[in-house]
């Protein structure tokens, strides 16, 4: 009876009901709790939801070994909590916003109703093509409603979702697929993105030949175009739909259990599957959307990332739809069939609140402002950015052009591993400053260590950040490999989560973020972080991007390297790095001038958007011959035109 209760009282209890933090003063309150009586404070967090059983401990946790557990012997399903509770208050509210690539394409609007029918014919779809509870399951798709329903259908029968991003080749997905032993692969038969055509069941095919595991292949009907299916295997997703009915009950899971893996992009060794848990995950994703976007009841909510990576896992899906919330999925790019294709979207969806990368917005700040100022934007509450550190140009120009002045910008910082945003000032209710993410979220203990792994106390110091206490939605694992899941994260400074990135803290406690910690340069003995220096550089008005790596030096032991896009073609180049150099001197000091620039059309960058910067330090080096893997690159091809202009 006791369990009956509780579920009902779940059920019934709004998650707006919950009230966001709305000042510093509240801020500061929350912090100290969470601080002081973590477990009390994410329990509280944890009783509004829908359990079928409470749990018996909030939580256990050994960095040593290293294991997490939150709110265990707790028995729910995250479907349930993004869905079922949501239909009798919400359930014509539309829950997916879909923009397809083609502007002249009707938006759908989906609703609640609707998209829990969905995702529960779907779910039967599974069941019926031997998914079940503890599977693995695979998506390679394109970025429509079919991907979020198909995501939630398997986190609804227990399975276990792995979504690779449609833009990684076939030997990327054989590799995942295989990694993860899955056995069905959900896919389309092309993708429409920007003027091209991504041929994702042939791609998938080529894939298949050296995927064992795979069982069945579900294929969604999008772009038309002529594909092979192989009988008895791969099966159209239209023909299994009408095999079903909109009857799914959930599954039951631990809190404990997997809810997803999800690979990195592999830039350097064997791909890490992440893999998170349910409830811990499905806690922080939703408080963190609420209170970092300062999410309203009725807001239109748009990330513009891609499901493929774990900003969507968590801030297209979960997280929005766990709040109630209306989030907006894009299927094209910012540049199709203009550059102002994103600020027709937010005029012709009145979009509340923004959610985009730093390399995207400094793409667009290139192609100027004929592209934004046709466009009504004033619908605009909050922007946010996410993937990497905002340099301040970017950030400027993002505040007066995009956001009018009257759009504070969130500058989140999280990881894959993280699950969720980690340090970030809350929309309008804390201080932002530009390139500073600022502020820890409530239950996030981040420090500053040094090499030894000595905490560095104060403020107006920089170090290596790590975390010293869990949060909810902290990585469990790397499937498969957990003894390299404690190697990469947990050893480098014992009894503490390594981010891999450097710091700074400056005097009013506020974090930025200083790079990757082997993007750091000692030159001359000074250590220097590279997003520092790039920032300094992309100031000059005729620099849209900078990436910066370091090379062997004879007399500083680092030298420093600048990749630098232009807006326009140099008239003189001597002058032009002259001048870059003097702002590196005057924000960074005269150790950041670079001892060698090199003007290139564009960067080797994954597909998540991050500059593979192993690349260009072999370039620096001259080691030409030892480049290692391309094929993650949006671009391959720019690694050729870089390497043969090299000085």
């Amino acid at each position: 009876m006791n369990v009956i209760c509780f579920a009902i009282f779940g059920q019934l209890e709004n998650p707006l009901m919950s009230k966001n933090i709305t000042s510093l003063k509240q801020y500061k309150i929350e912090y100290a709790k969470s601080i002081k009586d973590p477990a009390a404070f994410w329990e509280e967090k944890a009783e509004k939801f829908t359990w079928y059983k409470k749990w018996s401990k909030v939580l256990s946790w050994d960095f040593t070994k290293p294991e997490v557990k939150w709110f265990e012997g707790g028995k729910l399903n995250i479907t349930e909590n993004c869905l079922d509770r949501h239909l009798v208050n919400k359930g014509n509210q539309t829950a997916i916003k879909w923009v397809a690539n083609n502007p002249k394409e009707a938006t759908r609007n989906i609703s609640y109703k609707e998209l829990y029918t969905e995702v529960c014919k779907f779910a039967n779809v599974l069941k019926n093509n031997g998914g079940k509870k503890g599977d693995r399951i695979c998506l390679y798709m394109p970025m429509i409603p079919e991907l979020a329903i198909a995501v939630l259908a398997c986190a609804r029968i227990g399975a276990i979702h792995s979504v690779v991003f449609a833009g990684f080749s076939a030997k990327s997905l054989s590799d995942r697929i295989n990694d993860a032993d899955c056995n069905i692969l959900i896919t389309s038969d092309g993708g429409f993105r920007g003027a091209k055509i991504t041929p994702l069941k042939d791609i998938s095919n080529e894939a298949m030949k050296t995927t064992p595991s795979i069982e069945k292949c579900i294929v969604l009907e999008r772009t038309k175009n002529t594909i092979s299916m192989k009988n008895g295997r791969d099966f159209w997703w239209h023909d299994e739909m009408q095999k079903v009915t909109s009857t799914c009950p959930i599954e039951i899971m631990d809190a404990e259990a997997p809810l997803f893996i999800l690979y990195t992009s592999g830039s350097t060794g064997k791909p890490k599957g992440i893999q998170h848990s349910t409830a811990g995950y499905m806690i922080y994703t939703e408080y963190s959307f609420r209170n970092v976007f300062q999410y309203n009841e009725g807001d239109i909510y748009w990330c513009t990332a891609d499901i493929g990576w774990i900003t969507g896992h968590s801030y297209i899906i979960y997280g929005p739809l766990l709040a109630g919330a209306t989030t907006m999925m894009f299927e094209g790019v910012p540049s199709y069939p203009d550059a102002g294709r994103f600020w027709q979207i937010v005029q012709e969806n009145k979009v509340n609140i923004f959610y985009t990368a730093p390399t995207a917005i400094r793409a667009l700040e290139a192609k100027g402002l004929n592209f934004v100022s046709p466009y009504d934007l004033s619908s605009l509450k909050v922007l946010g950015t996410v993937g990497e550190p905002i340099n301040e140009d970017a950030w400027n120009w993002y505040d007066k052009e995009i956001g009018k002045g009257n759009a504070p910008i969130v500058d989140t910082w999280w990881q894959t591993e993280t699950g969720g945003i980690m340090i970030s000032n809350l929309a309008g209710v804390t201080s932002a400053k530009p390139t500073f993410a600022t502020l820890p979220l409530p239950g996030i203990q981040a420090c500053l260590v040094d090499e030894k792994g000595n905490e560095i106390e104060g403020k107006s110091v920089e170090g290596r950040l790590c975390m010293k206490f869990p949060w909810p939605s902290i990585a469990r694992t790397i499937y498969g490999d957990h003894k390299r899941f404690k190697e990469t994260y947990f050893s480098t400074f014992p009894k503490k989560y390594f981010t891999g990135d450097g710091a700074l803290r400056d005097e009013n406690g506020m974090y930025r973020i200083t790079g990757r910690v082997d993007d750091v340069l000692i030159v001359s003995g000074h250590n220097l972080g590279t997003a520092e220096i790039e920032s300094a550089m992309d100031e000059h008005e005729n620099v849209c991007e900078t990436a910066i790596v370091g090379f062997t030096h004879p007399i500083k032991g680092n030298g420093i390297y600048a990749y630098v896009i232009c807006h326009n073609k140099p008239q003189n180049e001597d002058a032009l790095k002259k001048e870059i150099n003097d702002l590196a001197t005057k924000n960074v000091g005269p150790i950041a001038k670079a001892d060698k620039i090199q003007f290139v059309s564009g960067l080797p960058k994954t597909r998540s958007g991050k500059i593979m910067r192993r690349i260009l330090r072999k370039i620096a080096e001259g080691d030409i011959q030892h480049l290692g893997d391309t094929s993650t690159l949006v671009d391959p091809l720019i690694v050729d035109e870089i390497k043969n202009s090299a000085q």
